[in-house]
C-alpha cells in the first residue's frame, strides 16, 4: 500500500502516478481533494485554517496506513506541507520514494530544486 504526497497543484501528475502504480499492482492512497468544493453559501475563508488542519490529520492517517510513501514532486518541488509529510513518514520508518528521482534515473537528468 502506497500513500501519495505532494502539492495539490500537481493534480495531473498525481493521476498519472496513481494509474501507473495501480497497474503495477499497488493499492494507492491519494489526496481526497485538490480544490475546495463549491458549496452554495459556504465561506471557505472562515473555515480555511480548520479545514487545512483537518485535511492534514487525515493525510497523516493515510501515511500511517501505508507501507511506503511516494512523493509526487515534478522538478523536485517540495512545499512546506510535503516536507512535513516526509518528516512524519520517516519518523515512522516508512520508505519514501520520489517521482523526481525516478524520472532522473530514467532520463539521466538530475532533479531541480
Amino acid at each position: 500500500m502506497i500513500t501519495l504526497c505532494g502539492s495539490t497543484k500537481f493534480e495531473a501528475e498525481f493521476a498519472e502516478v496513481n494509474q501507473r502504480l495501480t497497474l503495477e499492482g499497488y493499492v494507492v492512497i491519494s489526496l481526497g481533494t485538490f480544490t475546495l468544493p463549491d458549496l452554495p453559501g459556504y465561506d471557505w475563508t472562515v473555515d480555511s485554517s480548520n479545514l487545512k488542519g483537518r485535511l492534514g490529520r487525515v493525510h497523516f492517517q493515510k501515511i500511517r496506513m501505508a507501507d511506503e510513501v511516494y512523493i509526487v514532486d515534478p522538478g523536485g518541488y517540495l512545499g512546506e506541507s510535503t516536507r512535513r509529510e516526509i518528516a512524519y513518514a520517516e519518523s515512522l520508518g516508512k520508505p519514501v520514494r520520489y517521482l523526481s528521482h525516478e524520472h532522473s534515473a530514467r532520463t539521466g537528468d538530475s532533479p531541480q530544486a
